[in-house]
């Protein structure tokens, strides 16, 4: 017959797990204060330049402030009006648009291309040629852009240069002396730029199909053309959205390439938004920066690129939950 403990072995059993259970949440509560003193920093970081700028512009966007000292002037409104009522903001808006546009309806779909040829088996070099397409990606765009001012000069850039020697023009193209011809050149450099990166995702989704389809399709006949209009589009939809919605916002955004390359110039052929705003909070010749007035330019343009973020995000959660 097994004899009951005593009060005094209870007690001291129940001593010990309460110290074993004590040392295992000190452990736990020093694990964590690691963590999050090796995540302090990037938090501060965050707090500093990203939330508190984010947060500031909201307050600072209905004072009129040039940026200097705490803004006193309450000005409600007038700046959001003035920026609606601005044609040189809706210019900008417009160029923003349609640099956009061009770059999703170019990028996307020839990136795709691109991608299928380099997932294809029998190429040979195909890490090379992943390399090389991949390369402009690691490149600046700042010093993409001043790069590429001189390589599209109207004499000895390369551009002209290279056109000439093949006798496609007769004489040199002087790309950034107009609106048109400029915009054009902004958009080539863009696509350039981003092209590489969303080969890499085309090839990342390319990867991750099902072979048995294709195998399948194979044997009832299906040629290559068929496999991909009926098999590789509708498998890829999902990341049609999603490499889609990386460039759209991608675009929106295009700041520093178009400040090195353009500036916004000539006669704000290629100002887009970021630009505008840049320059009426730290570039204003003649007076004050209006820091009050480019916050609610910001705001403004914020809330529209917003819509279309919520617009693209509904279609990648629609689609992209049922792959196969």
């Amino acid at each position: 017959m097994i004899s009951k403990p005593t009060m005094s072995e209870q007690k001291l059993v129940t001593n010990k797990v309460t110290l074993k259970t004590r040392k295992k949440s000190g452990l736990k509560r020093k694990h964590y204060l690691w963590c999050y003193l090796f995540l302090a920093p990037q938090i501060i970081l965050y707090l500093t330049f990203t939330l508190w700028p984010i947060l500031g512009s909201y307050y600072f966007a209905f004072f009129n402030w040039n940026g200097i000292g705490w803004p006193t002037e309450v000005v409600g409104w007038e700046n959001f009006v003035e920026v609606l009522r601005d044609s040189y903001f809706w210019n900008a808006f417009k160029n923003s648009f349609i640099y956009t546009f061009f770059l999703v309806v170019i990028v996307v779909p020839t990136s795709l291309i691109v991608a299928l040829i380099l997932n294809s088996p029998k190429l040979y070099g195909a890490a090379f040629f992943r390399t090389l397409f991949f390369l402009p990606v690691v490149l600046t765009m700042s010093i993409v852009g001043i790069i590429m001012q001189n390589m599209f000069a109207f004499e000895g850039g390369f551009m002209n240069e290279i056109l000439l020697s093949m006798n496609i023009i007769d004489k040199p193209i002087d790309w950034l002396g107009g609106p048109n011809l400029a915009m054009t050149a902004v958009v080539i450099v863009g696509v350039w730029k981003g092209f590489g990166i969303k080969v890499i995702y085309w090839l990342a989704g390319l990867q991750t199909l099902p072979k048995d389809i294709y195998e399948a399709a194979k044997i009832d006949g299906a040629n290559l053309i068929q496999q991909f209009v009926y098999i590789t589009v509708p498998l890829l939809i999902p990341f049609l959205i999603v490499i889609t919605f990386f460039q759209t916002v991608w675009a929106f955004n295009v700041f520093d390439l178009v400040k090195t390359f353009t500036n916004g110039g000539p006669l704000f052929g290629t100002d887009m938004v970021p630009l505008y705003i840049y320059r009426y909070a730290f570039e204003m010749d003649g007076g004050l920066p209006r820091m009050g007035f480019a916050s609610a330019a910001g705001i403004v343009y914020g809330m529209a690129t917003m819509v279309i973020t919520l617009v693209l995000g509904a279609l990648v959660r629609k689609y992209g939950k049922n792959r196969y």
